[in-house]
Order: C-alpha cells, then sequence, then structure tokens
C-alpha cells in the first residue's frame, strides 16, 4: 500500500493519549493513527446520510466513481452511475427540444 505524508495539528492531550497507547500496544503513533481513523471511517460509511452525502458529492462531480464504489458498494455505484447517466441523457433531450 503505498502512503502519502500528511501534517496536521492535534490536541496535546490526544497526542499524549495517542503515544500511551502506541507504548501499551507496542506500536508507533502513526500506526494508532491509523487504525483509529480506519475504525471512524467504516462506522461513519454504514451511516446512511454519510452515505447519501457522498451519492451527492458524485451526482456533483466532486468525487469520482471509484470513490462512490468504495464507499456504497460497487453494485450501488453501478445503479447510481445509470441513474446519472440517465438524468444527463434526459437533461440533453430536453436542451435540445427547447432550442426547436
Amino acid at each position: 500500500m503505498s502512503t502519502k505524508r500528511v501534517n496536521f495539528r492535534l490536541p496535546e492531550d490526544l497526542v499524549e493519549q495517542a503515544d500511551i497507547a502506541a507504548e501499551v500496544t507496542h506500536k508507533d503513533r502513526t500506526e494508532i493513527l491509523i487504525e483509529a481513523l480506519r475504525r471512524y471511517l467504516a462506522e461513519i460509511e454504514d451511516d446512511e446520510g454519510f452515505r447519501e452525502a457522498v451519492v451527492e458529492l458524485y451526482l456533483d462531480g466532486t468525487v469520482g466513481f471509484d470513490t462512490l464504489a468504495e464507499i456504497v458498494g460497487r453494485q450501488d455505484a453501478e445503479a447510481v452511475r445509470a441513474s446519472k447517466e440517465l438524468l444527463d441523457d434526459g437533461e440533453t433531450l430536453s436542451d435540445e427540444l427547447a432550442d426547436l
């Protein structure tokens, strides 16, 4: 798995807790933060409101199909893509008819 270096600020007490967890579990701080973020993302991805918001981001063109599929699943993503294509085709047809 490739990695990307990211810099961000954390409250000191959170860093201290992460360091304690790292020492107790014999892991480094980065591993602790990665595990915590993965758990959080797995939890939030089960939330229907979050999934709907990601679909909206896809429909708006903010996120790509692969990101959508990772979050909502391939089958649901395919259904959303098909619906988007139908909506886009309908909009194009509507515009063409309006120009007549």
